[in-house]
């Protein structure tokens, strides 16, 4: 294989999964090139907190800086779009933090500013690299499960019912479709032969007027049928369960999961699947994402991240459920 280069990664934002990044870059002996923030002293505490030589006293900054590869974006959903147009129309690659977008018209401007400037975007969704996945796959395409038939998903937190914090704040583009509920659609659709083409489903929401708990029924053209189970207000297992005529594949804490339990309908025996580790989500992403831009190999898979976000603009649309950037 051709030697991957080491890139130069610059971090719009510094919440959680910026330090995240930054720790999976020095675990293999690296540094985050710059960081961006809309608060430069908190850029700065960033920086000085993981050696990072270089802070922007503006955000726009990192667009232009000629020596920024790609950037990493983890700042609000409703942030996503601003920050794209600029950074590809820089030239910039981008991994974004998902949602990616709050809807498909923002995404398919998006994709159209990548092509047009030759970069690579993508989702950051740690489903599509995590080594499980991929294993998982290889056992469902060799046949030995047969044909899928049911997935069974649930993502359930428990948050404060704050309305000020960003779970629940419209201004914020909160609510459970966006937060948690394009992990469980993009772990359908990870699975799913073909998108799904027909959906139902029933929401409550938030006295903010955003999704709190929502049930979705996914139906594609091969007959294969999903349920998605999301709360904001609520604790459930982050649970996938994948029915096949032949057999069942169960995943636990699977946004980022490493183990499957398999089991087999002939007999009733299990066969436990492990694959990847869980602390190195950040890793699988920053390679995959350095091997795509490197043009060696590309599993971002974007058309992905595409046809779940038009399963949740659907969504919100016959709700009625739009956000103020929408309006």
């Amino acid at each position: 294989m051709a030697q991957i280069k080491h890139y130069n990664w610059a971090t719009l934002g510094t919440g959680v999964i910026a330090n995240q990044l930054a720790q999976a870059l020095e675990d293999q002996g690296r540094k985050l090139y710059s960081v961006a923030n809309r608060s430069y002293d908190k850029g700065l505490a960033f920086a000085q907190k993981y050696g990072i030589a270089k802070v922007y006293e503006t955000i726009d900054e990192v667009f232009e800086d000629p020596e920024v590869d790609i950037i990493y974006i983890s700042t609000p959903h409703n942030t996503h779009i601003h920050f794209l147009r600029k950074a590809l129309a820089h030239g910039k690659h981008v991994l974004c933090e998902k949602s990616i977008t709050l809807n498909s018209e923002e995404l398919a401007e998006a994709v159209q500013l990548a092509e047009k400037n030759h970069v690579i975007l993508a989702e950051a969704m740690t489903i599509f690299h995590m080594p499980i996945y991929r294993k998982l796959s290889e056992i469902v395409n060799a046949g030995r499960l047969g044909e899928l038939k049911l997935i069974q998903m649930n993502f359930g937190s428990y948050k404060d019912y704050d309305m000020t914090n960003r779970f629940f704040n419209r201004d914020l583009a909160g609510g459970a479709l966006l937060d948690i509920g394009v992990y469980a659609l993009s772990f359908v659709r990870w699975f799913m032969t073909s998108s799904p083409n027909q959906i139902a489903s029933q929401v409550k929401l938030a006295p903010t007027g955003v999704d709190e708990q929502v049930g979705i029924l996914l139906t594609n053209e091969e007959g294969q049928m999903a349920t998605v189970a999301l709360s904001l207000h609520a604790k459930q297992p982050k649970r996938g369960t994948i029915a096949y005529d032949k057999g069942y594949i169960e995943l636990y804490e699977y946004p980022r999961g490493q183990k499957a339990v398999i089991t087999y309908t002939d007999d009733g025996h299990q066969e436990i699947i492990e694959a990847g580790d869980t602390a190195q989500a950040l890793a699988y992403e920053v390679a995959d994402m350095e091997k795509a831009v490197a043009g060696i190999e590309n599993t971002m898979h974007l058309d992905y991240t595409q046809d779940v976000m038009t399963i949740m603009s659907q969504l919100r649309r016959e709700w009625g459920m739009t956000y103020p950037e929408e309006e």
